[in-house]
């Protein structure tokens, strides 16, 4: 099974963890967070990363960064080159419910799935159109 690392500015990480946790309970063990603070120095950052990569299960991990070119993506990429890594930035929600759900397919099917997830999980709402009632089913 892959694991998932999060690593996003302070305090998104961690909230974007906690969200899945809350739909996919069972995956604590294979979900990791990093909230990149702006007080500390990406070399400590890379370390932290490195910390929270080793704890997750052995086999390989898709890393979710939120911003291209910020620090969160840039420590990602010195990261990945250190185990079987792929690496998928402007994370959201969509983006990691999609990977926790697809989380026992290959580590290059996984990358694909989640970067289709969050792709299709942005969409402009015409607020014309009615809402569902609040009883209806959910379409989760």
């Amino acid at each position: 099974m892959n694991g998932v690392l999060i690593i996003a500015h302070a305090p998104l990480a961690d909230a974007l963890r906690q969200c899945a946790l809350h739909v996919f309970a069972d995956a604590a063990d294979c979900v990791a967070a990093l909230d990149v603070r702006s007080d500390v120095t990406p070399e400590q950052t890379l370390a932290q990363a490195q910390a929270a990569l080793g704890r997750l299960p052995k086999g390989g991990v898709l890393v979710l960064t939120d911003l291209f070119g910020a620090t969160p993506c840039n420590v990602a990429q010195r990261l990945v080159k250190e185990r079987p890594c792929q690496l998928v930035t402007g994370v959201n929600l969509p983006m990691l419910l999609r990977a926790l759900t697809y989380r026992h397919e290959s580590l290059e099917e996984l990358a694909q799935r989640a970067f289709d997830g969050g792709s299709q999980g942005v969409m402009q709402v015409n607020p014309a159109l009615p809402c569902p009632p609040a009883n209806a089913p959910s379409s989760e």
